[in-house]
């Protein structure tokens, strides 16, 4: 999983009626793309965040290389 600054990391709802949670990656701490990545969600909370299995990332620009 690679990012850039700008891209939008989605956690999907594990249960039922839970909501997608979003933010976008405001830092890349990983090398060449790689998490972990620092994020602000959409209420304003900032965190850092390894991204496991029910998480997407959002490219908002063509990633180079690919």
């Amino acid at each position: 999983m690679r990012a850039t600054v700008g891209d939008q990391l989605v956690q999907h709802g594990r249960v039922v009626g839970q909501h997608d949670k979003v933010g976008e990656i405001v830092e890349v701490m990983g090398q060449q793309g790689n998490p972990p990545y620092r994020v602000r969600f959409e209420d304003g909370h900032e965190g850092i965040c390894s991204p496991g299995p029910d998480t997407e990332i959002r490219h908002m620009r063509p990633m180079s290389g690919t």
